[in-house]
């Protein structure tokens, strides 16, 4: 009998955070309807839920809107298996994973703890310090203070993903537009030294048998003068049927050649984070690297969702690992733990 798989879509912040979900989670269910059974879950943004068929615009729309207790116990009639989390807003992140742990349904990915540490990016940065990870100076702003880095410094919201709110200051004049900027998105704020661009690098990490296994690396072929972080507009455009993904058709994305000196280092810092943060099945790293070599932490991304143009599932399959063995080690694994 094919495991009984609850695919939890949706936001219950924002039509954004649910479209970006939806993104994701299409393409992990159509990718890998016929290895289970799968039973789509969608949550609004009014914090009700719909059991449609598919995750298409039309069967949403269709299914039936419960209330949480009544959508508490159609979960409990579906006999689930495993539950794949595909919610990237704050409390999809957290409570929603957290919620599925206490119903005693096994969880795959991290748990709602860790990714709400994950989340925080300047409690992430300080704890994978403690393992001896290298991390920018910065600090920590709430409206009305002044940051005391000199420029040039970044300035982004402490838990906003996908580069929200996130500027390159050059000069102490551009200070406040940018935390104006920043603010938009979080109620706290990092500022942390510019470090000089030497390469930047995304490292994704997996449990596979007790083992922590490093992916080979995706590059982002920046320019220091025209270039010289990422923003936005490299990871995200709206498009016919809601949100694109920019980077999986850029040509400044590459893979990195395993045989590169750089990877090794890099999956050494990594596999430190990975544990530092209490992570478990998978996680990915974004690092800046000096011009000097030196791996610097920037921020973790502790999700994945499973689907073909996931950048853990790119990476993997990079490294041999096909998408369904990739999602049969996390499964697995999450059954174990029930």
């Amino acid at each position: 009998m094919a495991l009984r798989v609850l695919h939890l879509a949706g936001s219950a912040v924002s039509d954004f955070h649910a479209d970006l979900s939806l993104t994701y989670a299409r393409g992990c269910l159509e990718a890998t309807a016929d290895s289970y059974e799968s039973h789509p879950a969608y949550v609004s943004p009014d914090g009700r839920w719909r059991f449609p068929a598919t995750l298409e615009p039309e069967a949403i729309a269709a299914a039936p809107a419960l209330d949480p207790p009544d959508a508490l116990a159609h979960l409990g009639r579906l006999g689930l298996d495993v539950v794949l989390p595909q919610m990237f807003c704050l409390p999809g992140m957290t409570s929603y994973r957290s919620l599925f742990a206490v119903l005693g349904i096994p969880v795959v990915g991290n748990t709602g703890e860790v990714m709400a540490l994950g989340a925080r990016k300047a409690a992430a940065k300080a704890l994978v310090a403690t393992a001896g990870v290298d991390v920018p100076r910065g600090e920590v702003l709430r409206r009305g203070e002044r940051p005391t880095i000199v420029p040039p410094a970044v300035v982004k919201p402490d838990d906003a993903d996908n580069s929200l709110g996130v500027t390159l200051v050059r000069t102490p004049a551009g200070f406040d537009a940018a935390l104006d900027a920043a603010f938009v998105h979080a109620r706290r704020v990092i500022v942390e030294e510019f470090v000089p661009l030497g390469r930047e690098v995304r490292c994704g990490v997996i449990e596979r048998d007790g083992e922590l296994v490093g992916l080979p690396l995706e590059e982002y072929l920046l320019d220091a003068d025209t270039r010289p972080i990422r923003g936005y507009a490299d990871k995200l455009a709206p498009g016919d049927g809601g949100l694109q993904l920019v980077a999986k058709d850029d040509p400044d994305v590459v893979l990195v050649d395993p045989a590169d000196p750089l990877t090794a280092r890099v999956w050494d810092v990594a596999k430190r984070a990975h544990v530092a943060l209490g992570c478990r099945d998978h996680s990915l790293f974004d690092l800046r690297i000096d011009p000097a070599g030196r791996p610097v932490f920037l921020e973790a991304s502790l999700y994945c969702s499973f689907s073909p143009a996931s950048v853990l599932a790119v990476m993997a399959r990079a490294g041999g690992i096909e998408l369904d063995e990739l999602l049969a080690i996390a499964i697995r694994q999450a059954r174990s733990r029930a």
